[in-house]
């Protein structure tokens, strides 16, 4: 008599890349021919944790190298406490703990969240990953889903119809350290509006659909210049994330050349302890080079893989493009083409990047970057700078925001004329420059207007170095206004609330005579005068009439 395991079959999904364009792993999904299997392990752990397990052992009669991601649902891991059989497949199958992914799935409703945060904390001990999958369909509690601090969290396609939503959980995603996924992608529009959204994978019958033999090539849309994914701060390395060749650091030469020669698109192998920590590199083309030299099958085949290889270059999973860079940077010229091991705050690997990505999503950085510059000034707009406010205000860090503007430039314009009234603009800029030290930002948000974004302590070598240089235009002596607000941590909930808090300042040092500048805590009353002076009667009645110190 056949049982359920024998009509049981499983399909395989890519889950894909959006800033490579490459499969970043592969979700297992089972097939039942009969029966309703799946609602049996719904409310069966021990038969949903079977199905794991046979998940599993199916993609290893595939022979795939790919990292895995396998479905559980959140009762499972609340009543089994774990999944010990599923650590022993994977370990009999020789892949590591950290190659796969549990995408914990919904219901939720009725599961002890204590129970299931402990097995969600025992699997991340044995090293595997975490996915959270169904949000926005699902009833996963929104305090649970950041407890649970999931690697990855799976949205439902329903939720690519409100793009606000996915922009939301991106934000959230960021604060987590987590990727974004966006599932059941079928429609180029909606590639487009995940990918503008700011999702980092995605699933779904527009790249492939799921099949029962893993795919090798998906189908990517080409990128829009207009679309593109929001980087709060800059390009980070878990968005850039290959999957790893691995084998135990013990592996021969042979076992390293038997895994090249069968994947053409593999670049290196890394070696790795039994914790799944990096411990050589091998380079896919030195290493065959040195096998394919005279006598190099011979001399190498039996011996071990490692003396063909080279200390791995690795860096954290938090880490920037920029970060990567000089890490290449340190190391020998004939090592820049090696991938750089990507590791877990246990050094484990998670992957790795290539410098070809890195590079070219630094390139769009930097064209995005200038199509924001101020022409006059090349520096940056204001969005670069409130952004960077709201990453402070984000982590914790005290900040003072300042404006800076020429007193009167409208009348400098019109007595001076406007190339002077340009040339000026441009000279502040770059006083602005080179006073600007450590993770100082200046910005130009517009005609003689100028943004300061600084840590507290910077505040008085920059204010001393613009506000007492003699500036004038067109033989005219001209003055500047500067307005500082200090923002300590709590005081303010994001860029709009402090810059709702300079604007008075602003008024206050536009009152001023002469170089002036006002300086104002966030959400207390009153403000201190550090430069200027209140006008005489005569500049008082001067002012009636003008503009004013615009």
């Amino acid at each position: 008599m056949r049982s359920w395991s024998d009509t049981l079959r499983f399909a395989f999904q890519p889950v894909v890349n959006l800033s490579t364009g490459g499969i970043a792993a592969l979700e297992i999904l089972a097939r039942p021919e009969a029966g309703d299997i799946l609602a049996e392990a719904r409310r069966d752990p021990e038969l949903d944790s079977q199905l794991a397990v046979l998940a599993v052992r199916a993609a290893v009669r595939k022979e795939s190298l790919l990292p895995l991601h396998v479905n559980v649902f959140a009762g499972t891991l609340a009543d089994l406490g774990g999944l010990g059989s599923l650590h022993a497949a994977v370990r009999a199958a020789g892949r590591m703990p950290w190659e796969v992914t549990i995408d914990v799935g919904p219901p939720y409703t009725h599961v002890p969240q204590q129970a299931l945060l402990e097995a969600v904390t025992a699997l991340r001990e044995q090293g595997f990953r975490i996915s959270a999958d169904g949000v926005g369909d699902g009833d996963v509690p929104l305090r649970l889903l950041t407890d649970i601090a999931p690697d990855v969290v799976k949205l439902d396609a329903s939720l690519l119809a409100r793009p606000a939503a996915v922009r939301a959980m991106r934000t959230l995603c960021d604060e987590l350290r987590a990727l974004l996924c966006v599932e059941g992608v079928e429609t180029e529009l909606q590639f487009a509006t995940g990918l503008g959204a700011g999702a980092q994978l995605a699933q779904g019958e527009l790249f492939a659909p799921p099949a029962r033999l893993p795919a090798v090539d998906v189908y990517v849309p080409p990128r829009s210049p207009e679309v593109q994914a929001p980087s709060p701060s800059g390009p980070l390395v878990r968005e850039f994330v290959r999957p790893a060749a691995l084998l135990p650091a013990n592996a021969s030469a042979a076992q390293v050349r038997a895994l090249l020669t069968g994947s053409p698109d593999v670049s290196g192998v890394l070696l790795v302890d039994r914790d799944g920590v990096p411990v050589r590199s091998v380079h896919r083309s030195r290493f065959l080079l040195s096998m394919s030299g005279r006598y190099g099958h011979a001399l190498y085949a039996d011996r071990p893989a490692a003396k063909l290889g080279d200390p791995p270059r690795t860096v954290g999973i938090d880490a920037t493009a920029w970060e990567v860079l000089e890490v290449v940077a340190d190391g020998g010229r004939d090592r820049t083409s090696d991938d750089v091991a990507v590791v877990d705050a246990y050094g484990r690997c998670v992957g790795v990047v290539r410098l070809a990505d890195l590079v070219r999503a630094l390139a769009e950085t930097r064209v995005e970057e200038a199509a924001g510059l101020n022409p006059l000034t090349r520096l940056p707009g204001s969005d670069a700078i409130t952004g960077e406010v709201d990453r402070r205000i984000a982590d914790g860090r005290p900040f003072a925001l300042s404006w800076l503007d020429v007193d009167h430039f409208k009348q400098v314009n019109d007595g001076a004329g406007f190339a002077a009234g340009d040339e000026l603009i441009r000279s502040v800029g770059r006083a602005l420059q080179l006073a600007a030290s450590g993770s100082t930002r200046v910005g130009h948000i517009g005609g003689d207007d100028f943004l300061v974004l600084a840590d507290p302590e910077g505040l008085d070598p920059l204010a001393a170095y613009v506000l007492d240089t003699p500036w004038s235009a067109g033989g005219r002596p001209v003055t500047l206004s500067l307005a500082t607000v200090l923002c300590a941590p709590g005081s303010v909930t994001d860029h709009r609330e402090a810059a709702a808090c300079l604007a008075p300042l602003k008024q206050a040092a536009k009152s001023l005579s002469g170089a002036s500048w006002v300086l104002g805590h966030a959400g207390l009353p009153g403000h201190e005068v550090r430069r200027g002076a209140e006008p005489t009667p005569s500049e008082a009645g001067c002012a009636v009439g003008e503009p004013g110190r615009g």
